[in-house]
């Protein structure tokens, strides 16, 4: 005998996996390995920093600018023209107000490119500037 088309509709809901909850957590895990990500900013060489024993380690240091010790200048991995150094600090500077200087500069560099950047983010409007040093 056949059953009643009320009892198959009920084993069909029955059978059903609810994947709701599921989803529900990767989306909330997803958000929370979202907020949690530290991004590590680099300015796109590697360079061999000087020494120095009362050397700090700067927490909020977001407009990174490296110096090769071939007077290379280097922001978010690109390497940028002397002229072109107060617009991009100004660029990344509007987008975050809070943002300070850190210059990375080689030991082998010269101190006029690193006067002329001091100078370039000075007159970008960030007061907040620092030299990078290895600890020694």
């Amino acid at each position: 005998m056949r059953a009643p088309l009320g009892n198959l509709m009920q084993e069909d809901e029955a059978e059903e996996i609810n994947m709701t909850p599921m989803l529900d957590v990767v989306f909330i895990m997803l958000i929370f390995f979202i907020v949690t990500a530290s991004f590590v900013k680099e300015a796109g060489i590697d360079v061999n920093r000087p020494e120095a024993a009362t050397a700090v380690k700067k927490e909020r240091a977001n407009i990174l600018v490296a110096i090769s010790d071939k007077g290379e200048i280097w922001i978010n991995k690109r390497q940028i023209d002397i002229r072109a150094v107060q617009a991009n600090i100004e660029r990344l500077k509007a987008e975050n107000p809070q943002g300070s200087v850190v210059i990375q500069a080689d030991k082998k560099s010269t101190t006029d490119t690193l006067i002329k950047v001091m100078d370039a983010a000075r007159a970008a409007g960030v007061f907040d500037v620092s030299i990078a040093a290895q600890e020694a």
